[in-house]
């Protein structure tokens, strides 16, 4: 479970970086970024270019997260159980793998340059390595240490990437290109801000996305003065989910029996 959270945690360190506010060198954001993502197979540059046009489309019909997650639709129990097990992911960065060694990876959200798509495509060449590194443990009877150092921890980093994430625009005003009505932040404690690499103050990221997350905070007090959905902490917002999905559910029995 310590190994799932951990790999959780490391795409969020990997989300500093996609938006180069880590370091004060541009080259060491990549060098950094690229292996926070290799135990969940998610390539730095790939997940980038998604990111960086969700924020420029927010708000939009063009808006689209790398994590697929439309937050858009209706609050139900069914839909967050379908998202949080949504281990489909790993196969489709696996196909994108096989798809660039055989030279059919395109990007299909938009253009991207030429320079870009050789990046993106070394990059899932390189996910090869770890994928050939395990199935070689496996072979010299070494099983049991993929399975409890990286099969058996996806099993927790997957869902719990999904509960990071959720806050950052559910139950928001998705219609709204003002990031104060289409974007959620959390105040959270010391821990949930360490832990989420700050992304509970996801309003002010989307505000300054450049600002290094640590000086985020500075600029809360702002955020609760004037942003529509704010929430004092985690259990208070997945509270407020639960709430949502039972009174959708309800909502949908009654239609059912009408």
């Amino acid at each position: 479970m310590l190994i799932g959270a951990m790999y959780a945690h490391w795409l969020e360190l990997q989300h500093q970086c996609l938006h180069h506010s880590a370091f004060r060198r541009a080259r060491l954001h990549r060098l950094a970024g690229v292996p926070l993502g290799v135990p969940m197979l998610v390539s730095y540059s790939h997940y980038r270019v998604r990111h960086l046009q969700h924020h420029r489309y927010l708000g939009t019909d063009q808006d689209s997260e790398f994590f697929g997650f439309d937050s858009r639709q209706p609050v139900t129990w069914s839909v967050l159980i379908r998202e949080a097990l949504s281990f489909g992911r790993l196969f489709v960065a696996m196909r994108d793998i096989v798809r660039c060694w055989a030279g059919a990876w395109s990007y299909d959200m938009g253009q991207i340059s030429p320079g870009r798509e050789r990046e993106v495509v070394a990059e899932y060449r390189m996910l090869t390595l770890p994928i050939l590194g395990a199935a070689v443990l496996v072979a010299l009877g070494h099983g049991q240490l993929v399975l409890w150092v990286w099969l058996l921890p996806l099993l927790v980093a997957v869902p719990l990437h999904f509960l990071i994430e959720l806050p950052e625009h559910i139950m928001c005003d998705n219609s709204s290109t003002n990031v104060l009505n289409n974007t959620r932040s959390i105040s959270g404690s010391w821990f949930s801000t360490w832990y989420t690499n700050g992304n509970n103050l996801h309003i002010e990221h989307h505000a300054a996305m450049v600002v290094p997350i640590n000086q985020l905070r500075d600029r809360h007090d702002v955020t609760l003065a004037f942003a529509a959905h704010t929430s004092p902490s985690y259990p208070k917002f997945f509270l407020a989910i639960a709430r949502e999905a039972s009174i959708n559910a309800r909502a949908a029995r009654s239609r059912k029996k009408s």
